[in-house]
């Protein structure tokens, strides 16, 4: 398989910092387009504000479904085309694609079935439901093409291009942009549809980004391969996919649901605290971007690396990207630390919560650094073979560490002792986690991994490769019989 963007073969800095700086301007872009739409809702008023945000945990769930196809796409594309397996790639993207549109269709439906008794158990009340109705209807309607999106771009970056998926959503935030107040506020020739408005813009963005990002990798980089319906090869592919899945979305999960149960402890104390702790975790978002950026371009070369059996430079690309994410969060903590109050009082006039979120920037930006240390050791361990390695940190880190620290912190220092058990679970963990990154490796044997014929010999697009479905299946069995499902 051509190297075309250098993952195994290029100078590791340059080729991180190539794939970082595009995801870095993506994921500007999400964090923008989310702020829009929040912004032209919050003008409708309280109600449809509180609609919305009743919201979040059911987009959430579908996100993080998403974000979990996605790693699971991003190792094992990566691992296919570092192997110079590039045909069966193929398959595996087109499988991918149907499962995952199945999978969210199916969930969409039922979505829609239950939206009154899903959110009355969220607590909407009568005044909020019919809101929500609105919003979640179109919503639903669009997360097919939301999640396609997502799993689409992570098939992009596996290839190593990351400036194409940086693209795409910049065309998403755009055409969202302009639809808003067209839509929200009926200006000019469009109706006035208030919430239901922003969730059809919303929807619209996402389908034309989807098909351009459908055209890049079906029909320009010829990504997909179509082949005939098999159960056998979709139920094997589904193994593998999930493998990595199912982890990875259960952990993009296991975060929010931990910042609730802090958001509980610190409204049992003082509703100040709260509104710090919610304008804090917006800031964190905003000061863990680079890591973020970052993280994204490690796993697709490492997983491109240990499939060409280079794993010292899979290694050493990650042990170089977590020196680097430690110094940055580190000297970006400097400003912070002296600047404090002065950030708090962007958010907010009440003394109180300034207070309170002052100590909040002041504290928990030092443990950044080792949480950069935890993010990207996480990530990376599914480009390892290792999700359940990764589901475990993140539940040590949340549930082992800062909750029952959080909660002995409440006891003893009310909000303050609360805000600072989180930065001590970063550290404790980031330790651990730098620890592991010296000593990690890919499990002996990788039950869970695409079978695929033996062309260590010939390591190009160019060898004998099946050119059907069956012709692959065929293959897939022969392989199966004769190495066990082989990692390649």
């Amino acid at each position: 398989m051509k190297d075309r963007h250098g993952l195994l073969s290029a100078p590791i800095g340059r080729v991180l910092l190539n794939m970082t700086l595009p995801n870095l301007i993506g994921i500007m872009t999400i964090l923008g387009g989310s702020l829009v739409d929040i912004f032209f809702i919050s003008q409708l008023g309280t109600e449809a504000l509180t609609a919305v945000s009743f919201t979040f945990p059911v987009t959430l769930v579908i996100s993080s479904i998403g974000i979990g196809i996605g790693a699971g796409v991003s190792t094992n594309l990566g691992r296919l085309m570092g192997s110079g397996h590039a045909p069966e790639s193929r398959v595996f993207l087109y499988d991918t694609l149907c499962i995952t549109l199945v999978i969210i269709w199916g969930l969409s439906i039922l979505g829609c079935l239950f939206i009154d008794p899903i959110f009355s158990l969220l607590g909407a009340n009568s005044a909020s439901l019919p809101l929500i109705n609105d919003y979640m209807w179109y919503w639903y309607l669009g997360a097919p093409a939301l999640v396609l999106l997502m799993v689409g771009n992570q098939a992009l970056r596996a290839t190593g291009d990351t400036r194409s998926p940086a693209k795409i959503m910049m065309l998403a935030a755009i055409v969202n942009l302009i639809l808003d107040p067209l839509l929200i506020f009926g200006i000019g020739p469009f109706p006035r549809l208030e919430i239901q408005g922003a969730a059809i813009a919303t929807t619209i963005s996402w389908v034309v980004a989807m098909s351009l990002s459908g055209h890049l990798i079906i029909v320009k980089r010829k990504l997909v391969q179509f082949a005939d319906f098999d159960m056998g090869r979709l139920i094997l592919h589904w193994k593998v996919l999930s493998h990595i899945a199912r982890p990875a979305a259960l952990m993009n999960v296991i975060n929010p649901i931990a910042n609730g149960i802090i958001m509980a402890m610190l409204a049992r104390i003082d509703h100040a605290g709260v509104a710090a702790f919610g304008a804090g975790i917006r800031l964190e978002s905003v000061l863990l971007i680079v890591v973020m950026a970052l993280s994204s371009s490690l796993m697709p070369f490492i997983a491109q690396n240990l499939g060409a059996g280079q794993h010292d430079r899979a290694k050493t690309a990650l042990l170089m990207s977590l020196r680097f994410a430690f110094v940055f969060q580190t000297l970006l903590f400097i400003p912070l630390y002296f600047y404090a109050e002065s950030i708090a009082g962007l958010f907010t006039h009440d003394p109180l919560v300034i207070e309170w979120l002052s100590f909040y920037i002041m504290v928990l930006p030092a443990s950044y650094g080792p949480l950069a240390i935890v993010i990207m050791v996480a990530t990376s361990l599914n480009a390892y073979h290792r999700p359940l390695s990764s589901l475990v940190i993140n539940v040590c880190r949340l549930m082992l560490l800062m909750l029952p620290l959080a909660a002995l912190g409440s006891y003893v220092g009310g909000v303050k002792g609360i805000l600072l058990a989180l930065p001590i679970a970063n550290t404790l963990m980031g330790i651990a986690c730098y620890y592991l990154a010296t000593k990690i490796s890919e499990p002996e044997n990788i039950k869970h991994a695409v079978p695929c014929p033996d062309n260590s010999n010939n390591n190009n697009d160019n060898k004998t490769t099946p050119t059907d479905a069956a012709a692959l299946h065929e293959q897939v069995d022969s392989t199966k019989a004769t190495n066990h499902l082989r990692e390649y």
